[in-house]
């Protein structure tokens, strides 16, 4: 249900932008987020967004990246400036339903790779 992809290899200072695709679930009740697992690292939160777009970032991507949702494509987008090799890691995303129960949905990883 959550289709990640634009992954690759980028240079230090360049960009990349990330893209899930999210089918089978209603945007309006999910938080989508970016996560990833860096190596030999436990996987952290990047970015999120909820229905309101309003968003959040860690404090290391901050002023570098931006998460962007476009309801029409049933999409969120991560933009990744100013890359960095400590970048380079596994990117997830995931949908956590705001209601109760609760419970999330994970896509599969989409591998970023910054150096020079």
């Amino acid at each position: 249900q959550l289709q990640a992809s634009g992954g690759g290899s980028g240079q230090p200072g360049g960009s990349l932008r990330l893209s899930c695709e999210i089918s089978g679930l209603s945007l309006r009740h999910y938080v989508i987020a970016w996560y990833r697992q860096q190596p030999g690292k436990e996987r952290e939160g990047v970015s999120c967004i909820d229905a309101s777009s309003r968003t959040e970032h860690v404090d290391s991507v901050k002023g570098r990246f931006t998460i962007s949702r476009d309801n029409a494509k049933n999409t969120v987008y991560l933009q990744m400036n100013s890359l960095k090799p400590e970048d380079t890691a596994v990117y997830y995303c995931n949908a956590e339903y705001v209601g109760f129960p609760g419970g999330d949905y994970w896509g599969q990883g989409t591998q970023v790779t910054v150096s020079s």
